[in-house]
């Protein structure tokens, strides 16, 4: 009996494996760096996937068991994922854990504020949290983030409209077209 419960977790990894790379390539489009303004950096890219992460982990909260399951195990990929890359660009073993509290800290931080925007279909307030996310430093002089902001709404409408299977299978796309359109 205990090792079905192992054997389930292990059935997902090729789920897992699949979606959260679909997931990742969604956050790499090129659009969303040339013409959505947002930063080719490492942490722009941190700030990307997490957006689309907090797209697929709305579309999972009303999902059964099963996608959420998986969506768990994608947000623990997402976060040993990150926890490789701190690795991969020198911080020492005794600064990771600190660095990874404040990503974590970030991460959810950011589920919070564009939540709040995406629950009211509020594309201005969502342009506004991505503006300080992306651009901290920028304040008033920040980029605008309509475009970004209009596509995270599209891309919401999009995973709301898959199937249930498509979900606890890993067959979910946000982007339509190859330039976002």
């Amino acid at each position: 009996m205990v090792f079905g419960l192992f054997g389930k977790k292990n059935g997902n990894a090729a789920i897992v494996a699949r979606q959260y790379q679909a997931l990742t390539e969604s956050a790499r489009q090129p659009f969303l760096y040339a013409e959505r303004g947002v930063p080719d950096t490492v942490m722009g890219r941190f700030e990307m996937i997490s957006a689309v992460l907090i797209l697929y982990f709305r579309r999972t909260r009303a999902s059964g068991r099963a996608g959420q399951e998986i969506a768990q195990e994608i947000i623990d990929a997402f976060f040993e994922d990150v926890d490789h890359s701190i690795r991969e660009l020198g911080v020492g073993d005794v600064s990771v854990p600190k660095r990874m509290k404040r990503l974590a800290g970030m991460f959810y931080g950011r589920l919070e504020s564009y939540a709040a925007a995406l629950d009211q279909g509020d594309a201005q307030a969502l342009a506004d949290a991505l503006s300080r996310n992306l651009y901290p430093q920028a304040g008033a002089d920040a980029p605008d983030m309509a475009g970004l902001a209009h596509y995270m709404l599209e891309a919401e409408a999009r995973l709301s409209a898959m199937t249930e299977a498509q979900v606890e299978t890993g067959r979910l796309s946000l982007i339509s077209g190859t330039n976002g359109q």
